[in-house]
């Protein structure tokens, strides 16, 4: 073989070896995106390996001087409209379900998939909410859209099996549209009961890379699930003042499964000092905890 096509032989198989790993999830890397503004205030305490962390939370600082008007309207520097120009609303139908959820993204072979479910009484609107919560949804769905992702925020009717099979119905769209996307599943306060039963459901489990729980509650059962086996990766977001769900019910749980595995398993606990069952929601760092679970989750 001649020294020039040699070298385009190799560059051809490079190219091959690096297209296989970005279709199979492993070279997913979340970019910066207004880092500074949505990183973690100060570190009060670490253990664990780093695994547990307890965060400097302070409303007078991160609502009242994040937003221009405190807990309604975040302010400008916070938040980008541009996936406005890529948000839809759509129906997704199975025999089982008829799915009412947002689409923030180009669904067609994106490159991973985040959903948010809403807690009681909220709706498929919470979670592309721009200029609440400080910005924080905005900048989930920026970056999605700046990434290659999509993002999805549906409706669910109730935390039961009939929430199941909306939860269902959407992953099975996702794995039509986007076959190799890994799935991040995000549950906010009474809807984390849908993250728990996906994780031993087969339908959902198998496409999972990443379970989020903000302020929500916690399930033994999870050390018997699907998602447990395959080692899925585990963040719990909770405020220590949260008057709906203790902190420390999730935090048992946590310190359950590193027993079980002898702190080998993926899972993070995030406390932020004095916060409030919604300070999760608007305090958890999207991109830092993706770029993990896409890391760890293989």
């Amino acid at each position: 073989m001649q020294p020039m096509n040699f070298r385009i032989f190799l560059a051809v198989l490079m190219s091959i070896v690096v297209s296989a790993t970005a279709a199979n999830g492993e070279s997913i890397q979340v970019r910066p995106y207004k880092d500074r503004l949505f990183a973690y205030p100060k570190v009060l305490e670490s253990r664990d390996g780093g695994a547990f962390v307890k965060i400097d939370y302070r409303s007078a600082r991160d609502i009242n001087k994040r937003d221009q008007v405190p807990e309604l309207r975040a302010r400008r520097d916070y938040v980008s409209l541009r996936p406005k120009r890529q948000q839809r609303t759509l129906t997704i139908r199975s025999p089982e379900a008829a799915v009412e959820t947002y689409e923030v993204g180009a669904a067609k072979k994106a490159k991973f998939a985040v959903i948010f479910i809403h807690g009681r009484g909220g709706d498929r609107r919470l979670g592309v909410k721009d200029w609440t919560f400080g910005g924080n949804f905005n900048r989930l769905k920026n970056l999605a859209v700046r990434n290659g992702g999509v993002y999805y925020s549906p409706t669910i009717p109730s935390f039961d099996r009939v929430g199941l099979e909306h939860l269902k119905t959407l992953v099975t769209y996702i794995r039509r549209t986007a076959p190799r996307a890994p799935i991040v599943l995000a549950c906010g306060s009474m809807g984390s009961l849908l993250c728990w039963q996906g994780s031993n459901d087969p339908g959902i489990s198998s496409r999972l890379s990443g379970i989020v729980i903000l302020g929500g509650t916690g399930d033994e059962s999870f050390l018997r699930s699907a998602a447990y086996h395959a080692r899925v990766p585990v963040l719990f977001a909770h405020g220590s003042g949260d008057s709906v769900y203790d902190w420390r019910g999730q935090h048992a749980l946590y310190e359950r499964v590193l027993y079980a595995t002898q702190q080998a398993y993926p899972i993070r606990f995030v406390l932020f000092q004095s916060g409030s069952h919604g300070t999760p929601i608007r305090m958890v760092d999207w991109r830092d905890t993706l770029n993990w679970m896409f890391k760890v989750g293989g």
